[in-house]
């Protein structure tokens, strides 16, 4: 890994692991049932309207999702990315950002469709 600029240096691996996490907490609140239990209820409490409602917020959260995927995998995929230090450092946290806004999408649609 080339050094940086500055002479500071932190591993790629933390923001890369950051992004695997918020990529394991969404897939879990928008397709594992977490964000449905969280703001629907679960079992006899759970309100289908809401359900409904949100399942639209997790397809509105799928385009973010997919952009911050994209975005994580370019900076290891591409080489003009990922041996360049500072680009590489910015990919990676635009992506932990985008994956933080696909999570806020869900937050707020579960939080709208709530009864």
């Amino acid at each position: 890994m080339p050094g940086r600029p500055n002479g500071w240096w932190i591993s790629p691996a933390i923001p890369s692991i950051a992004n695997c996490v918020l990529a394991l907490l969404w897939i879990f609140s928008a397709l594992g049932g977490w964000g449905d239990a969280a703001f629907c209820g679960d079992d006899d409490a759970h309100d289908p309207r809401c359900g409904a409602a949100f399942e639209d917020a997790v397809l509105f959260s799928v385009p973010v999702a997919l952009l911050a995927t994209g975005l994580a995998v370019a900076a290891w995929v591409m080489p003009a990315l990922r041996q360049n230090a500072g680009r590489l450092d910015a990919f990676l946290t635009v992506a932990a950002i985008v994956w933080v806004l696909a999570e806020g999408v869900l937050f707020v649609g579960g939080y709208l469709a709530q009864p």
